[in-house]
């Protein structure tokens, strides 16, 4: 079958083997084709309009709640509903969607598993088809992986719900095309999970569930909601059947999540405050601004008064709405050592006992291995509840934008940017190889951390900043630490391991977007040039 016959709209460069032909099956290809077409012009138009909000940021605007939305904030609404099977969130794992992690994410001791398209995953071609056909033999339940040795890895009874989240906006996929143009990522995600799976999804109680990343703005959300809307019409689905859960990991998007859930509130089930993307965030809104510059990205905890404000407002605007506030990702992966794994469970547990006692609903864990201890401490906080809807935080003092926006104190130093190259090249280095959820000293590593990484010492470089020593930050410096770096690196991973991979690649790539004059939007554009 030749790619035009089976489309009239769409281009396809790949050609169409066995997992392509289980996939994109004409009927699924004519949901896509349909979706590219109607939506996609309005997608373009909502990413020139955060062009639009950023020039005004850089020239000296600072974000704010918007005026004309005021009503929707005062008045009182809740969203629709949250099915049966959703109702209690207290535990999420996260993870890219490879056939064997889908299995032990699944069968691993929480309650939802988050099926990554987005920041843990590289969005090579043969990956995002074979995360489709995982997704779906897992939602059939006949899933299963035998792995070199002949272990067979296949699902345990009463497995974890399934939340697919496609990629952001920005994202395209560049092996279809509409128009000579790479279609959006995020509704070749959408199509194909819920067109192949929303039946068996329904038949068993469940349903169409998504995460969606990255939004900017309420009108995005509503772009969304228009697309779950329209599915939902051409199947002949009632409406509310598509569920969503949206990350609040930009700092435009803090400021307007009442407006978020009420353009969605058809299909919207809670808000998550996703930290790590949210930092990222916080410095390339506020690139321009020199009073704005953070510190090391180890200090930069729940704990500072900018993300604890962040926290607090989301949940206390969620549960106002009966929506739910889901907490962020513990990225800590257990140790065989056992004096550091008490250590690292130690920082866990200290973490979600936090969100926990805030009064968000659930949280988020990268690793199996620290589903017991964050099951404990939400099971502690929740008592027979299956969430924390009735924690109103009402008594709070109105969250202003100067909190949300406060500097955040801290050092800047030699060790914290040297730290920052390294785990931005090794990260850049897996995902140009095709691997986007990868291990680093000791914390699992998605796009979102090595984003901080590297827009940390663009912010220092671009501002002119000093190191706790008194050095000034120049490229220059970070090309001398770079290039000593990724020796460090070549030791640490030993000369074989070095030579093989792409580190040249890597720290080419990460040269060229932490000295570029304009800070480049996601290193994930100029890295899918990379990827097969």
């Amino acid at each position: 079958m030749t790619q035009q016959a089976i489309s009239a709209e769409l281009a396809f460069s790949q050609p169409f083997g066995d997992q392509e032909r289980q996939v994109l099956t004409p009927h699924a290809v004519e949901f896509l084709s349909e979706l590219v077409t109607r939506f996609t012009p309005q997608r373009n138009k909502l990413l020139a309009a955060r062009i639009g909000q950023q020039n005004a940021i850089d020239g000296g605007a600072l974000p704010d709640f918007i005026m004309e939305t005021a009503s929707i904030r005062e008045k009182e609404w809740k969203i629709r509903g949250i099915p049966q099977d959703l109702q209690d969130r207290r535990v999420e794992i996260t993870g890219p969607v490879e056939r064997k992690m889908v299995i032990n994410a699944l069968n691993a001791n929480v309650k939802v598993f988050m099926a990554d398209f987005e920041d843990s995953l590289a969005p090579s071609w043969e990956k995002v088809i074979d995360g489709q056909i995982n997704l779906r033999d897992a939602v059939n339940g006949t899933i299963a992986w035998t792995n070199e040795a002949g272990k067979i890895y296949q699902l345990k009874p009463n497995p974890a719900v399934l939340v697919c989240r496609v990629r952001g906006l920005h994202l395209p996929e560049k092996h279809v095309t509409w128009r000579d143009e790479a279609i959006p990522g995020s509704l070749f995600d959408f199509a194909l999970y819920f067109f192949h799976n929303y039946q068996a999804l329904l038949a068993k109680g469940s349903g169409p569930y998504f995460y969606l990343p990255k939004t900017q703005s309420w009108q995005e959300a509503a772009w969304w909601s228009e697309v779950f809307s329209f599915a939902e019409d051409r199947f002949s689905l009632p409406r509310g059947t598509i569920k969503a859960t949206l990350l609040i990991e930009t700092l435009p998007a803090v400021f307007q999540m009442d407006e978020i859930l009420h353009a969605m509130r058809d299909h919207i089930v809670g808000l998550n405050c996703g930290r790590w993307d949210y930092i990222f965030s916080y410095i390339k809104t506020l690139k321009n601004h020199p009073d704005r510059v953070l510190p090391d990205r180890q200090v930069v905890t729940m704990n500072q008064p900018f993300l604890s404000a962040y926290s607090r407002l989301l949940i206390k605007t969620c549960h106002r709405r009966g929506a739910f506030a889901m907490g962020g990702m513990a990225a800590f992966i257990p140790s065989k050592d056992e004096a550091l794994n008490r250590q690292v469970l130690d920082k866990v547990r200290a973490d979600k006992e936090l969100e926990a006692s805030n009064g968000h609903d659930g949280t988020w864990i990268a690793h199996p291995g620290l589903a017991d201890t964050v099951m404990e401490v939400f099971n502690a906080a929740l008592g027979s509840r299956q969430n924390q809807l009735d924690v109103s935080r009402a008594d709070d003092a109105p969250v202003t934008a100067q909190q949300l926006l406060e500097p955040c104190p801290g050092e800047r130093s030699e060790q914290g940017m040297r730290a920052n190259i390294r785990v931005a090249v090794q990260y850049i280095e897996a995902w140009i190889s095709g691997n986007g959820c990868v291990p680093i000293y000791g914390l699992m590593e998605d796009a979102a951390t090595a984003e901080i990484s590297r827009t940390s010492i663009w912010q220092w470089i671009h501002h002119q900043k000093t190191l706790s020593d008194g050095r000034p930050v120049t490229k220059a410096l970070f090309r001398e630490m770079l290039g000593q770096e990724m020796q460090v690196i070549r030791q640490e991973l030993g000369e074989e391991r070095f030579t093989q991979g792409r580190f040249d690649d890597a720290a080419c790539l990460m040269e060229q977007i932490t000295t570029s004059d304009d800070l480049i939007d996601f290193l994930t554009l100029p890295g899918y040039r990379l990827l097969a």
